[in-house]
């Protein structure tokens, strides 16, 4: 049913993702299906920091770096063979960028974490809330 899952994390805070990687997984070996993990980075171009373009590729490429080891890390997590386990890294907004891609690659389920109920978002997370409003595919928010 879902070959091609979606699954964005957030690598630097892992508890929001945890159960959605085990929900991910299960889906993938039910169909022998492909997982490809999306963290999206946010961008460092805020008008306070303009002028220091050296130190923010800087920062950016330890991000990434950062990133790309805890996603390797996160990869062992699976009994989806690493094979079929591709990891995605961007900068941006995490909403427009999981969508993004989602139609780009024509993924069959998005599977997303969400945090417990706030005041602002009421049901959601609000990244997970977004994601779900307007994506094109289903999603599978996971608590």
């Amino acid at each position: 049913m879902y070959k091609k899952i979606l699954l964005p994390v957030d690598v630097f805070e892992m508890d929001l993702s945890d159960k959605a990687v085990r929900h991910a997984d299960f889906l993938a070996s039910a169909e022998e299906g492909e997982i490809t993990l999306l963290n999206v980075l946010p961008n460092s171009t805020s008008s306070l920091l303009r002028g220091f373009t050296a130190d923010i590729r800087k920062f950016e490429a330890y991000m990434k770096e950062e990133s790309e080891k805890k996603m390797r890390d996160l990869s062992r997590l699976f009994s989806t063979p690493a094979s079929r386990i591709h990891t995605h890294i961007v900068f941006g907004n995490v909403r427009d960028e999981i969508l993004a891609l989602s139609e780009k690659e024509k993924f069959d389920v998005i599977v997303i974490g969400s945090r417990k109920p706030g005041i602002s978002t009421h049901l959601l997370g609000s990244n997970a809330e977004s994601v779900l409003r307007y994506a094109k595919v289903p999603v599978l928010v996971v608590r």
